[in-house]
């Protein structure tokens, strides 16, 4: 029975992760920080000394989660890989939220609503305004190029998401894609977003709808997945995820956790 692995990962924090801008940015193609690159190289640090040599690499269609597989992907010696990148990892949609300050959100919802919108498994926040310039529609790479036979949603007219949402878009392509990479035993880096690591985390660890709520993930810390496969094509997971630098996870999802709950002062 093939041994695989499973990596899944946050981009490195971007300009809008950072706590002095705490901008929600869902399908924005939102820049890493200095910090952010720094973050994804250390990841490809962690991954080398722990013997971690990805043999496929999927990713968004968002910069920050391209950006900063590259990088780690660099440090690994390891930029030849193969890579599929595709919107069904992007960011969940955060509707109208997208392009606001999360304390302005707060304050204009209410604490209890803005916690629904924000961490809830089943309630979108409000559809975003075709108008709005943080409406995704035009842009070019939810167009024929995001085409891939997977069925659901056109990416293109999605206005808003839950995490329920999130991991309906990410199934077809988890069982077409990344399933079969694992059953051929080989080891599978993912680098994507707060939510679909959320979502990941959740299926995977088969986590109750309410228990998903307080999980929060820190920005380049790898996560790691052990999985054999069965003797009907079915694969095993092994035991339960683990971070490769668990203090800096905890320190992470910390800094994740606070970003909700920041004052109004801060905008």
């Amino acid at each position: 029975m093939a041994q695989s692995r499973l990596i899944i990962m946050r981009h490195g924090e971007s300009a809008w992760t950072d706590p002095s801008v705490n901008r929600f940015a869902g399908w924005v193609d939102v820049p890493l920080t200095e910090r952010g690159r720094a973050q994804a190289k250390e990841a490809g640090v962690l991954m080398k000394e722990a013997g971690i040599a990805p043999d496929a690499v999927f990713t968004s269609l968002l910069s920050r989660s391209i950006v900063s597989a590259d990088i780690a992907l660099e440090e690994l010696g390891r930029l030849w890989i193969p890579v599929l990148r595709s919107w069904r990892l992007n960011e969940r949609h955060y509707g109208a939220f997208q392009g606001q300050t999360r304390p302005a959100m707060r304050a204009k919802y209410g604490d209890e609503l803005f916690a629904a919108y924000r961490r809830s498994f089943d309630v979108r926040p409000p559809a975003i305004d075709e108008d709005s310039p943080w409406f995704q529609g035009c842009d070019p790479r939810y167009g024929t190029a995001s085409e891939d036979g997977l069925g659901g949603p056109n990416p293109a007219t999605i206005r808003s998401e839950c995490l329920k949402d999130v991991i309906a878009r990410l199934e077809p392509f988890w069982k077409s894609y990344v399933t079969p990479a694992l059953l051929l035993g080989q080891t599978v880096l993912v680098v994507t977003h707060g939510s679909v690591v959320r979502s990941l985390i959740k299926v995977i660890e088969g986590l109750s709808d309410d228990d998903i709520r307080s999980v929060n993930v820190p920005t380049g810390q790898p996560r790691v997945y052990e999985f054999e496969s069965g003797i009907f094509g079915e694969l095993h997971l092994k035991g339960p995820g683990r971070y490769l630098d668990p203090d800096a996870a905890k320190r992470g999802a910390e800094e994740a956790c606070a970003l909700g709950s920041a004052p109004a002062a801060t905008e």
